[in-house]
């Protein structure tokens, strides 16, 4: 007797060139695609261009086996969850909102990695640890620029930080107040409306 499987009506969408977004209950991906499982919600599930920005810059970095992450502003902890199964080894997901902790945990179980990422309710003042070797903050240019030497501080010489959610608008004033601070630019992503700009901390 064949057995029915019932999956969502709506269709999945690919992230990137590894990736595939589904809902929970979705048939399992048959074209080599790796599936993120994520609950919609009011905190995103991977459509904004920013998101998909992070998401793809996050596949070009080939040494992230091994590495630790903070990503603050994690949301639903997509970019997290996206950097674990890439082989990052840990992550610290930063939020101010208790309801996006609590989705962003529940995505964490969906996808089967509880344990390797931390969720702190808060904002940059409540991560105390350093030396991360890659920063995650999708979050607005205004914010960017305010933290800029803090968050520098928390990566490790040699450590990147991949910013995103940053207007056209902000985006001259954050490559410029990173490069002060210490930073190199590798990569400046104009979207739509939004940027993204990848960096590298001086190794010195």
């Amino acid at each position: 007797m064949e057995t029915t499987v019932n999956c969502p009506t709506y269709a999945p969408f690919d992230m990137g060139s590894k990736f595939r977004l589904v809902a929970p209950g979705t048939c399992p991906a048959t074209a080599g695609r790796i599936d993120i499982i994520m609950a919609r919600g009011a905190f995103g599930s991977g459509e904004h261009e920013t998101t998909a920005s992070c998401i793809d810059l996050l596949e070009e970095m080939d040494n992230l086996s091994g590495q630790t992450i903070l990503d603050l502003g994690s949301g639903t902890a997509i970019l997290s969850i996206v950097a674990q199964k890439l082989g990052a080894r840990r992550a610290l997901c930063i939020d101010i909102d208790p309801k996006a902790i609590t989705s962003a945990q529940h995505n964490c179980q969906l996808n089967g990695i509880k344990e390797e990422i931390e969720h702190r309710c808060g904002t940059l003042q409540a991560v105390a640890e350093t030396g991360f070797d890659l920063v995650l903050a999708n979050i607005y240019g205004d914010i960017l620029l305010d933290i800029c030497a803090d968050l520098v501080k928390k990566v490790r010489p040699g450590g990147r930080l991949l910013l995103s959610g940053i207007l056209w608008e902000y985006n001259f004033d954050v490559r410029k107040r990173y490069e002060k601070a210490g930073c190199e630019l590798l990569k400046n992503r104009l979207l739509e409306e939004f940027s993204t700009v990848l960096l590298r901390k001086n190794p010195r």
